[in-house]
């Protein structure tokens, strides 16, 4: 069976993203680019977790009305998916597969976008 692994980051929507990142970095010492930033795991782990503020009429959380989404690390997205489709749960598009490895997105009862990612291998 497919699993989650860890959380493989946090998005959401800002009116105005370049001064909440300025307040994170003021405050709390989080520098980051305009598309976010990231929190590599450990020296015994591969990969990370990203952080990102977006503009509040970005389209990447679609078809939610959320201000947010989380980022969950699954094992074998491909196995998850049918896992889901047993249960009745549809996938919002197609998943991806790219440089960052392989993505899907369903939404939760309460209308939040959920994104699914399996990290591509070392």
């Amino acid at each position: 069976m497919a699993k989650i692994i860890g959380l493989g980051g946090i998005f959401f929507k800002s009116p105005d993203p370049a001064a909440l990142r300025k307040w994170y970095c003021e405050v709390l010492g989080i520098k980051a680019e305009e598309w976010g930033t990231v929190f590599p795991f450990t020296e015994n782990e591969s990969g990370y977790n990203v952080w990102s503020v977006m503009k509040s009429d970005t389209e990447y959380f679609s078809p939610s009305t959320s201000s947010f989404m989380i980022n969950f690390r699954v094992d074998d997205l491909d196995v998850f998916i049918a896992e889901l489709i047993k249960k009745n749960i549809s996938l919002c598009g197609d998943p991806q597969m790219g440089e960052y490895g392989k993505f899907a997105w369903i939404l939760d009862p309460d209308g939040n976008k959920l994104e699914l990612w399996q990290p591509p291998q070392s």
